[in-house]
């Protein structure tokens, strides 16, 4: 099974249910031996985040507060086993940043949190685990981070 998971993604906004989705894909990298690159989307201003935000996510403003919850995040996945740990943040909004990270490191899975898939907006507007489903060109996970 090491070989159909080689390279896991895992979304991250510093929010406590995400580190939760981060424990779980360290755990699981850690058991088949795979790389774990924990990913972020950040804004570059208020205005691009107020205009590009509906899905409830925690909203990331800049570089610095980026590779911030990234440097968190990674202790997190250190500290839930992974060994082969890199992070990567991206300009736009969540699901852009994770789709184009997933490309960019060819990885086999997407990890997200469940968060906001079951809300009104996530319903009537999307929410990022469901829209990196229908997006990815890779396998995604969801996991249970909320209820």
């Amino acid at each position: 099974m090491s070989d159909d998971y080689s390279t896991i993604v895992v979304g991250t906004d510093g929010s406590e249910s995400s580190l939760l989705a981060v424990a779980k894909a360290a755990r699981l990298a850690a058991a088949l031996g795979a790389k774990l690159v924990i990913a972020t989307a950040y804004y570059l201003s208020p205005e691009d985040a107020a205009s590009a935000n509906r899905s409830g996510s925690a909203t990331i403003l800049g570089d610095a507060q980026a590779r911030a919850n990234l440097a968190q995040a990674r202790e997190h996945a250190l500290g839930a086993g992974a060994h082969d740990v890199s992070v990567a943040a991206r300009e736009g909004t969540p699901v852009e940043a994770l789709v184009g990270i997933v490309s960019d490191v060819e990885a086999d899975l997407l990890v997200v949190g469940n968060r906001g898939i079951n809300t009104l907006t996530g319903r009537l507007l999307g929410s990022v685990p469901a829209d990196v489903a229908r997006q990815s060109d890779c396998d995604v996970m969801i996991v249970h981070t909320v209820s």
